[in-house]
């Protein structure tokens, strides 16, 4: 990774997009640090800190959430939107006609996706400052320019959706103009801060406090870079599928007689299936948040039977199992949208190819699916075991470090780096064969 940064700077126009993409993701962090009048910071911090999948959201955001900033919904209404889009592209033929019109109907997808955006923002912004005006007093403050607090809520709602616009458009700046994909960079940058003020406020600790806390950043040091590197080794792996293609004699020439292979990695569906099961598991417990006080018996009963952190053994059993099955669920079910192995193996035929001791046809499409269910179980086990082990290990280092990295921050971590490495070494060759023609 490094020897690729060193060949990038070396060439001029490599260098200007990563400046450029430097320079926008620096505009990013600046917006996460301007604050909202009609806020208490620290009202609404505690509220959100209380709350697992809002705390997650707030660490991909660079706490730009807790902190009740401009960009405190981030890229988050972006992400739903393109999943949602995903998602009916497969169900509905008009999306998944528009999906193979080339850059038209890419083009018009995209378009659909940034409306959808915007309701998508409009309805978190709502969401979130009906659920801290009622069950969170002093959270939002009507006697800075307001006359009332239902004014002071729309001037927010409106703030919060244009911030989360701004997102948008300065994660597609990226992608167009600089290095990489945008909305994958914004993330990356908002966990990284996340994981360096966490860890800086422990290095201030060790000097402040105890020395103890010079162990437990060691010990941390040690984990992460063990889980790291595990997390790599998995990323890395993948399943190849050798197709042969047969010669074919068309005119006085012969094609064919190639070989190439299928791809098939071990993490195909990435972080999806855990942010998917973290957004179903904390769901009923924001829909009561909204319509339940703290005080009330149904409020503390939810909490205790779907909490990460409840007090009750029951309650952590229920809560670990029902995480499981959804990561189980949501990886099979997003390995089926990714992977079609009735148009590989029509593909395949087509093209005059086969798989060695495989007849072409549906015995292919047979023997794709079942080692795509193969390697979908064993990414969901690892999936799982991400989900739970980095938590357990980090809370040996401390209770300052545990939340430095989510559980799905440590993949999107590794997953936009390696994909960062990747794109810069191919831009480094393609400038090198521009340079080799010329």
């Amino acid at each position: 990774m490094i020897e690729t940064l060193k060949n990038a700077f070396r060439n001029k126009d490599i260098r200007k997009k990563i400046l450029m993409t430097l320079l926008i993701l620096l505009i990013f962090r600046l917006g996460c640090y301007i604050p909202v009048p009609g806020l208490e910071r620290s009202s609404f911090e505690s509220a959100i800190l209380g709350n697992d999948f809002l705390t997650l959201m707030s660490g991909i955001t660079g706490n730009a959430l807790a902190n009740g900033t401009l960009f405190a919904l981030g890229i988050g209404p972006y992400i739903n939107a393109s999943i949602i889009i995903e998602l009916l592209t497969v169900g509905i033929p008009y999306l998944e006609r528009l999906s193979k019109q080339g850059e038209e109907g890419r083009k018009k997808i995209t378009m659909y996706t940034r409306i959808l955006t915007i309701i998508l923002a409009v309805i978190q912004s709502i969401g979130i400052i009906v659920n801290f005006a009622v069950n969170t007093e002093g959270a939002i403050r009507a006697d800075l320019f307001f006359d009332s607090v239902w004014m002071a809520g729309v001037y927010m709602t409106i703030v919060y959706t244009a911030g989360a616009c701004l997102v948008m458009w300065l994660g597609e700046r990226i992608t167009d103009y600089g290095v990489g994909n945008g909305i994958s960079l914004i993330i990356f940058v908002g966990i990284i801060s996340t994981g360096g003020i966490s860890i800086w406020e422990e290095i201030k600790a060790v000097f402040t406090d105890s020395p103890s806390h010079l162990l437990n950043l060691g010990l941390f040091v040690v984990l992460a870079v063990i889980i790291f590197f595990v997390i790599v080794y998995v990323d890395l792996a993948e399943r190849k599928i050798h197709v042969q293609y047969a010669k074919q004699v068309r005119g006085t020439k012969m094609y064919g007689g190639q070989s190439s292979d299928i791809p098939m990695k071990i993490t195909g569906s990435g972080v999806m299936p855990l942010i998917f099961a973290f957004a179903i598991i904390s769901f009923p417990s924001m829909i009561v948040s909204l319509f339940v006080p703290e005080g009330n018996p149904a409020h503390t009963n939810l909490a205790n039977w779907f909490s990460g952190s409840s007090p009750y053994w029951y309650g952590q059993v229920i809560y670990s199992v029902a995480l499981c099955l959804l990561i189980f669920a949501f990886a099979f079910f997003y390995a089926q949208i990714q992977f079609n192995p009735d148009d590989v193996a029509k593909q395949i035929q087509q093209n005059g190819g086969f798989i060695q001791g495989i007849r072409p046809g549906k015995p292919t499409a047979a023997y794709l699916r079942k080692i795509n269910k193969r390697i979908t179980l064993f990414g969901a086990i690892f999936l799982t075991a991400v989900a739970f082990i980095p938590s357990v290990m980090f809370s040996w280092a401390g209770q300052n470090l545990v939340n430095v990295f989510s559980t799905t921050g440590l993949l999107i971590v590794v997953s936009v780096a390696l994909e960062l490495d990747k794109q810069l070494q191919s831009q480094i060759m393609m400038k090198n064969y521009k340079g080799f023609l010329k």
